[in-house]
């Protein structure tokens, strides 16, 4: 048995003693719904169910810890409601349940639905933005160091922003709003990507509409052990969540935004290599040397540069500076 199996093991064990012990102390299992996306034809719904006390504060302004001090529950039944469809399914071993909704019958645009935990009876809602087939521009951003100050790469800064400071407190990259302002046009979708835990949800959709980005579905991971080991790989996460948003939205050319700091140049290099006709524009944060440093250890970046292919490109040190590149590239075309 390898070290990711063991820690597999010993998470299910613990997980389940902590849904015993909360039960015992009269807490109820709960759904978070994350935002989901979807078409006319077809809707992915995605959110969790954790151990809640009845009593507790959840509010958003709290230490980042306590985001993560929490029980999911396994393996338990949940009932999906979109539109005019009802889907069962249940949650995988660390409490997480995605299911795939057709026909629902929806308009584009924002609706919500509605998710049920059996064991509890207890409802609630999960926002679905359905995006129509004739939107054929859109945008995928990633968030740390993208549009949020984080210098996520680096263990302890990490450990420090996503634990202690409290999860109000987050800065975000100097106007990034205006950017995706200029970038977009009305009803294009914007995807937020980042390898950050679906633990802080709640943090991030507040945290884009206290500093004016655009609403929008956000795809997170799990930070828990795989059958492959001790934690997954967030390169993969993005590569996996780039091609499903391809596959859901064919008619859709899209702009993919990120930073220079690790994996983003290389990872939308190779998804034009892979589909060069199904992105529009590549925009990249240039970090500081002192963000370089926060983040990798080196003052130089350690990622590869892009090879896009003939795809335009800009890049630049925040969000103003990458307007008026985009602008200029704009304004040539």
């Amino acid at each position: 048995m390898g070290i990711a199996d063991i820690a597999r093991s010993a998470e299910r064990r613990l997980v389940r003693a902590g849904v015993r012990r909360k039960s015992r102390a009269n807490w109820v299992p709960r759904a978070t719904g994350f935002t989901g996306y979807g078409s006319p034809e077809r809707a992915r719904v995605v959110g969790r169910v954790l151990m809640e006390d009845p009593a507790g504060n959840h509010g958003v302004a709290q230490r980042g810890w306590r985001q993560f001090i929490t029980t999911p529950v396994p393996e338990t039944p949940v009932t999906v409601e979109l539109g005019g469809q009802r889907v069962h399914a249940r949650t995988n071993e660390e409490g997480y349940f995605e299911v795939l909704i057709l026909g629902h019958g929806l308009e584009p645009g924002w609706h919500e639905a509605t998710v049920t935990v059996v064991l509890s009876g207890i409802r609630e809602p999960a926002p679905v933005q359905i995006i129509g087939d004739e939107v054929t521009r859109g945008i995928i951003s990633d968030v740390d160091d993208t549009v949020m100050v984080t210098m996520l790469p680096r263990a302890v800064l990490a450990a420090w922003n996503s634990w202690v400071k409290k999860t109000n407190t987050r800065q975000p990259v100097e106007g990034m709003a205006q950017f995706y302002a200029a970038l977009r046009e009305a009803d294009e979708p914007v995807f937020y990507l980042s390898t950050g835990a679906w633990n802080t949800y709640d943090t991030l959709v507040e945290f884009v509409a206290r500093h004016g980005l655009p609403r929008g579905p956000l795809l997170l991971t799990d930070w828990g052990p795989t059958p492959t080991g001790l934690f997954r790989s967030g390169p993969e996460h993005k590569r996996v969540q780039l091609r499903n948003l391809l596959i859901d939205f064919p008619n859709i050319t899209f702009t993919l935004v990120g930073d220079d700091g690790q994996h983003d140049p290389m990872i939308y290099s190779d998804l034009v290599f892979e589909h060069p006709d199904r992105v529009e524009l590549v925009a990249i944060r240039e970090l500081s040397p002192s963000e370089h440093v926060l983040a990798h250890g080196s003052t130089t970046t350690i990622a590869q540069p892009g090879n896009y292919r003939g795809v335009p490109s800009i890049s630049g040190r925040d969000g103003h500076a990458l307007k008026a590149e985009w602008d200029k590239l704009s304004g040539s075309v």
